[in-house]
């Protein structure tokens, strides 16, 4: 039989009453060198996406520099002046479409919108990939009323959002019995055999490929090991304690629509995973509705007014709804810079990512993203302005927080540099 044929006729690999199905030789990519932990308190990234954006003229300061007057938008977190920096004119080359462009907010990968669009990993889990953090979980991926959320694996595929408060507190903080305990274990231990079998029929299956698709299958079988070597761990994290916090598990808020309450309570996970070190990347999708949101002096279905086109009614209840937003941007920044580490604070090791993949949701326009950069330890209080016809790439943004985040990457992405005057404080 010809290796071809055994290919197309042995696409599946059995193990242990398990099939794996290999991905049809397309190659990934290896895991570059990894940063080692430091000493000092670990850095981390929370990235949140506003689908349906927010109305940039009340965002962007027309002045550029340190010294430029506060816009409405901006008051809601002016006491936190110089820990953020506003950025304008800034973009993913080739990505349009409108709405989904919201897959490529965290990838960059182009025209979303098109038939043959295939998505690459989101900048959370390619950080993962580059520092591997000893936590309890690898990130977070959340969602304020939906599944669809930030992020994306290295072949692009989906990683489903949490939305529900109560689920994520239970995984976070609450123990099982030890016979739960112990079931966990023995499910781990069985998929760790299970992928024992698998890497022993694949050798068989190796034999007389050429050596192009040898390295191929070498690379998706590196992935199947760190797969095993995530089991081992999971086992190891399965009877460790989980963090004993004070705050009582959440209920969750079952009416889409109450928007505040919904994202507070994401907040306070979010902090409170931060907080705990069980993990070190989260992802927030702050989804917009087609519905009227909770929120006082709000009539109308909030994508409606997110199409405004200039009318003042809608801009005047666009603007009550994002502000809202913004407020609940500065409570997160406040709980983490209240929070005490070492000689500084959360927010001083914590790079949080806010905006949005519209940059005029109004006409779908995926330009001049509005995008903010609070904490981290940068060098912030100001507004970085660049051209809006010529937008640089917002992952030349990217690729400074990973390497603030200890990741040593020259780029990601779409990225042909860096920013600049966005420095390290």
């Amino acid at each position: 039989m010809s290796v071809s044929n055994r290919i197309c006729r042995r696409s599946l690999l059995r193990g242990a009453g398990v099939t794996l199905t290999l991905p049809l030789l397309e190659a990934m990519q290896r895991r570059s060198s990894r940063a080692a932990e430091a000493a000092e308190p670990p850095r981390r990234m929370i990235c949140i996406n506003t689908t349906l954006g927010l109305h940039t003229p009340y965002l962007f300061p027309t002045a550029t520099g340190r010294d430029y007057e506060l816009t409405p938008y901006l008051e809601p977190i002016q006491n936190l002046r110089d820990q953020f920096t506003v950025f304008s004119g800034l973009s993913h080359p080739e990505v349009d479409g409108g709405h989904p462009a919201e897959l490529c907010y965290l990838t960059s990968a182009p025209h979303p919108r098109a038939d043959n669009f295939r998505n690459t990993i989101s900048l959370d889990q390619f950080a993962i990939e580059q520092l591997v953090p000893d936590t309890r979980f690898g990130s977070l991926v959340l969602a304020s009323s939906s599944s669809r959320g930030l992020s994306f694996t290295r072949s692009g595929v989906p990683i489903p959002a949490d939305e529900r408060p109560s689920r994520i507190f239970r995984n976070m903080f609450v123990n099982g019995t030890p016979a739960e305990v112990n079931q966990q274990v023995l499910r781990l231990k069985q998929g760790q055999s299970v992928m024992d079998a698998v890497l022993s029929e694949a050798n068989v299956f190796q034999r007389g490929l050429n050596q192009q698709d040898l390295d191929k299958l070498d690379e998706y079988f590196t992935s199947v090991r760190e797969v095993e070597q995530r089991l081992v761990k999971a086992q190891e994290w399965s009877r460790r304690p989980k963090p004993e916090v004070s705050s009582k598990p959440p209920i969750d808020i079952a009416n889409a629509v109450d928007v505040p309450a919904r994202v507070r309570l994401m907040i306070d996970l979010m902090h409170l995973a931060i907080q705990t070190d069980s993990t070190r990347f989260i992802t927030f999708a702050l989804n917009g509705l087609n519905a009227v949101p909770t929120i006082p002096g709000v009539t109308q279905d909030w994508h409606n007014l997110s199409h405004h086109g200039q009318d003042p009614a809608k801009l005047s209840e666009l603007k009550v709804v994002e502000l809202q937003q913004m407020q609940l941007f500065g409570e997160l920044l406040a709980k983490l810079g209240d929070s005490s580490e070492g000689s500084g604070s959360l927010l001083d090791r914590t790079i949080v990512l806010f905006g949005s993949n519209l940059g005029n949701a109004s006409s779908h326009d995926n330009k001049n993203m509005p995008i903010i950069v609070a904490g981290g330890g940068f060098q912030h209080g100001q507004h970085l302005a660049f051209d809006p016809l010529k937008n640089p790439p917002l992952c030349n943004l990217y690729v400074q927080l990973l390497r603030r985040l200890g990741a040593n990457v020259d780029s990601f992405g779409s990225s042909n540099g860096t920013i600049p005057g966005f420095e390290l404080a």
